[in-house]
């Protein structure tokens, strides 16, 4: 099988949508390109941010539970989300950025900057070597050269890092590149995972990561879930989420992973490319029930203030 590509993408908690919205697509740049629900809970939003075309690798998404109070990482969660960035000039950018929006930085010992949410979701800016296309969102405010471009890694805090670590090497194939640190690295892009040993107690809640997805090919996801249950685990069936089909699993250390394909009908398959994002959209299966889900949900801004005029993107 095609070795797994990288991240493909994350999905954490949130208990105020309307803020997540204006932090994630304002103040950082990122496009929002999907607003639906949780397929699984209806009730409840499940937003997708990412670069301008819904590309895995930089799609990072959000389940709303109005008034969910913040969580704390623990062992069995991630507890930092890095993304790449082109270079110091871009670190510097994103310092100044968040010092006026009131938001507390860090320089970290390895040259990234450091920054939390307004619900305390960790997120680390990284200057990557990685040939990887750089993912990039069109925004009114972030230049290009200084706009967010996709996952470098998750960092994870576990009880015993060597049940982990197995389970990504003789399973899902990753290669250790240091201690602790591990890279799933495919035909098109990387994306690692580094764990921290840690016995300390997490709460799930909003600003936590609920799970994180793994890139592979449609036609392979069968074939990773045989290896998955023959490793001991307890893969969900394959599950259709019309832009995407998933297999769902907790790794040793309690971890909820998501294998997801790359391949799928994609993010403009109910929606123009130039318009992800702008409406609501359900899954054929809940379409029918428009009329009972859309009232309940909760006013979001418009996030496409935020997008470039027409002839700007023209131009990109």
């Amino acid at each position: 099988m095609q070795p797994i590509d990288g991240i493909h993408h994350i999905t954490l908690i949130t208990g105020d949508a309307p803020r997540n919205v204006d932090f994630y697509a304002r103040v950082l740049g990122l496009r929002m390109v999907k607003k639906t629900v949780n397929q699984d809970d209806p009730g409840v939003y499940h937003l997708f941010y990412a670069d301008e075309h819904g590309s895995p690798g930089a799609d990072i998404t959000f389940f709303e539970y109005p008034g969910a109070v913040p969580g704390t990482a623990g062992a069995g969660m991630v507890s930092v989300i890095e993304h790449r960035v082109a270079g110091d000039d871009a670190l510097g950018y994103w310092e100044q950025r968040l010092g006026d929006e009131g938001v507390a930085t860090e320089r970290t010992a390895g040259g990234g900057l450091r920054f939390a949410d307004p619900e305390g979701m960790v997120h680390e800016l990284v200057i990557s070597s990685a040939p990887d296309t750089p993912l990039i969102a069109a925004h009114r405010e972030v230049p290009a050269q200084y706009a967010l471009q996709g996952f470098e890694a998750v960092r994870a805090k576990v009880g015993d890092p060597t049940r982990s670590e197995a389970l990504l090497q003789h399973v899902l194939g990753f290669t250790e590149l240091r201690s602790h640190d591990w890279e799933a690295r495919g035909p098109e892009r990387g994306g690692r995972i580094v764990f921290e040993q840690s016995d300390a107690r997490g709460i799930p809640g909003a600003g936590t990561v609920h799970h994180v997805a793994w890139a592979v090919l449609e036609a392979e996801l069968a074939g990773w879930r045989e290896r998955v249950a023959a490793s001991g685990a307890r893969p969900t069936p394959v599950i259709d989420r019309f832009w995407f089909e998933s297999v769902y699993f907790r790794e040793p250390s309690g971890i909820l992973y998501e294998l997801a394909t790359l391949d799928g009908a994609g993010f403009d398959a109910d929606e123009t490319p130039d318009a992800l994002g702008e409406k609501l959209v359900l899954p054929p299966f809940l379409e029918a029930r428009r009329a009972q889900i859309e009232p309940r949900l909760t006013p979001l801004p418009d996030p496409t203030v935020w997008r470039p005029a027409a002839d700007t993107q023209a131009d990109r």
